[in-house]
Formats: structure tokens, sequence, C-alpha cells
């Protein structure tokens, strides 16, 4: 529980702007240490405090890239560190994919050493740099490397700066590839990385309009990445054409619409998810399957069981099953194959899937046998 302090009648929004100047470490630096507190403090402090992303004393590592995301998401931390008592740590990823990428580096570490918190920097080994071409191989590389660093350095948690804007990218994006729910759900709150590591979004519920302009009023030097103009990747043109074009032709809120989208989808899919297990274990009770005598048998499903489940319930059960056997994420036409299976005539069975294994119904029940 948080004490209370001369702040807490500006966070609940019934006290007017307050400007407080603390030193400044580095006379020479761009950014000067005034702290400016505004609308978006008072938010970003209820969202914390509310959803209970995080208490007070904890060690939080913040990814920054230098772009106003980011910028404006540490400015917030700092803002609010005297009130909450965190450890704070920045950390930047450096991909090598632009000529002026060491000087952003350079710029970050700069404003770390201006906050007085600890600066971490991974730069992609030059062997690795070919494999780390996509967008997708690129996020993933850079979760490992903040998990890294968090359990190397003690943080509990690692804090991104990702908006409402980046969520209704991230929807349409996923829309468009033909995604379900868990898709559709977008960027959550908070999720684990690795054991004892919490990846935590604090900005999603504020747009990349809002970002802009905190940055812009309190003057913080944004370091500007001119890969995010380039058309060639999918979700720079869904940002540069098709945001505005929705925005303009159909509602001018539609970040917001469709952030509120992904919201509402992720309590839904958490509810279907645990009730997804829950038909999956009981499904699986009363299974005869004995290592020594059935060695290629993976594990068997009551057909019955599932037959009285909704479709809903039924494919996600699938998926689940599929999950683990498979080495990468099931296809929707892999769970459909799987889910036919409920219903289809005895002896029924399925070609192999990726890890070679197959199901065939044995009378009441789907045996998987690898």
């Amino acid at each position: 529980m948080l004490q209370n302090s001369k702040y807490d009648n500006f966070f609940d929004g019934t006290s007017p702007q307050i400007n407080l100047v603390e030193p400044i470490q580095n006379p020479k630096s761009q950014i000067q240490n005034r702290v400016t507190w505004t609308p978006l403090h008072a938010k970003i402090h209820r969202t914390i405090r509310s959803r209970h992303l995080f208490e007070r004393k904890e060690h939080l590592l913040v990814a920054v890239s230098g772009g106003q995301d980011s910028l404006c998401l540490i400015k917030l931390l700092l803002d609010l560190q005297p009130k909450w008592e965190w450890k704070l740590g920045i950390a930047h990823c450096d991909h090598r994919w632009r000529t002026d990428s060491q000087a952003n580096a350079q710029h970050i570490e700069n404003l770390a050493k201006n906050w007085g918190i600890s600066f971490y920097l991974q730069t992609v080994e030059m062997r690795d740099l070919a494999s780390l071409q996509s967008e997708a191989a690129a996020r993933e590389w850079r979760y490992q490397v903040l998990s890294a660093i968090a359990q190397e350095h003690n943080y509990k948690y690692v804090v991104t700066g990702h908006t409402a804007s980046d969520r209704a990218e991230t929807l349409l994006y996923n829309l468009i590839r033909g995604a379900g729910a868990d898709g559709l759900q977008a960027l959550t709150w908070k999720r684990s990385l690795v054991d004892g590591i919490i990846l935590v979004r604090p900005l999603l519920e504020i747009t990349r309009t809002e970002t802009g302009l905190f940055c812009q009023d309190l003057q913080l030097p944004i370091w500007e990445d001119f890969t995010n103009q380039d058309l060639k990747y999918a979700r720079n043109r869904i940002r540069q054409e098709v945001i505005p074009y929705l925005s303009e032709n159909f509602n001018p809120k539609v970040e917001l619409a469709l952030a509120q989208t992904a919201e509402l989808l992720q309590a839904e899919v958490e509810y279907l998810e645990k009730a997804a297990q829950a038909l999956r274990e009981e499904a699986m009770v009363g299974r005869t399957i004995i290592p020594s005598e059935t060695p290629d048998q993976l594990l068997r499903l009551n057909r019955r069981v599932l037959q009285k489940a909704p479709i809903a319930l039924q494919r996600r059960v699938m998926r689940q099953v599929l999950q683990q056997i498979l080495p990468v994420a099931p296809t929707f036409e892999q769970i459909e194959k799987l889910t036919a299976l409920i219903t289809a005539p005895n002896k029924s069975q399925t070609d192999p899937f990726p890890s070679g294994a197959t199901a065939i119904v044995e009378s009441d029940w789907i045996t998987i046998k690898s």
C-alpha cells in the first residue's frame, strides 16, 4: 500500500499542474531535470496502482530505444520514482540495422548518466546479424536480451513503451493474417518472459499522439528511427497508411477503439483458456495408458466428454494438445483436423503432424501416437 504524499491530490485529478526543479547533474545535457507534473503522470500512476502492474520498491528494467514512446515511459517512471521508490535501470538493444545505431546507443547512455541510473547495452554480434533481419526474429532476440539482463542484475520487471497505437496496429496485423481471438487480443498488460521475470506495458491506454505531445512539451530529445518510415515493413504500412485511412474515413478515434477491442478480447481469452484446460483435464481422466506397454502413445482424450462441449472449447483443447506435441505453434488447419476426430467414425485418423505424431479414433477415445 502506498503512503499518502504531497502528490496524492494531483494523482487523483484534483490539483493543478506543479513544477519542481531538481539539480542538473550534467549542465551540458540537452535535457533539463525539471519535473513537470501533467495529467499523463496522474493517468499512469492510477493505471499502475489499479492494475497492480508493480508495487513500491520493485526493480524495473526499462527498455529504451530513444523514440518518443520509450522516452515518454522512462520520464514518467523517473518522475514517479520518488513516490514509488523503484530502482530503475535502462536497457538498449542495438540491432545494427542503421548506420546511426551506435550513435543512438550513445545518446541513450548519456541520458541514463544524466538521470543517474544504470545503463545496459547489448549489440547484435556480426555473426548473428543475418539471422535477425525480420521483425519477428529481432523481437525475439530483444526479449531474450532483456530477460538475460534482468536476471543477471536482479530486475523483476522488464518495462516497455508499447502504446494503444501499437495495440491497434498489432490487432489489425494479426487480423489480416487470419488470427483468432488469441492473436486479436494483441498486446497484454503483463506476461511472463522467463522464470521470475515479468514483462509489463504501462502505456497501453496512451496513444502515440499523446506520447509525442508529452515529449514535445517537456522537450525530451527524441532519436528518430528512419526505419519506421520504411514501407517495406507491414507494420509501417499499417501505421502510415491503414490507420490514417480508417481514422479519416471511419472513426477518428480508431486507435482507441481497436485497443478497447483488444482489451475486451484479453479477458475473454483468459476465461476460455482456463475453461479449455479444465475440459482437457476432464477428457484425460481415466485414460489407461501404461508407458511400458504402449510406448508409442503420447496421450488419449475421451470423445464423449469433448462431444458435450461447444466447438469453441473443443478447438481450444485441441490447440493446447498440439502445442504439447508440435515444435511450432499449430495452424488452424491442424487444429481443425484434430477437432474433426471428436465426431468422426471409429478408426478414422489424421495424416502425420510435423512432429511425426498421428491421431486415431479408437472407440470413445482419440489416441495420439508418436
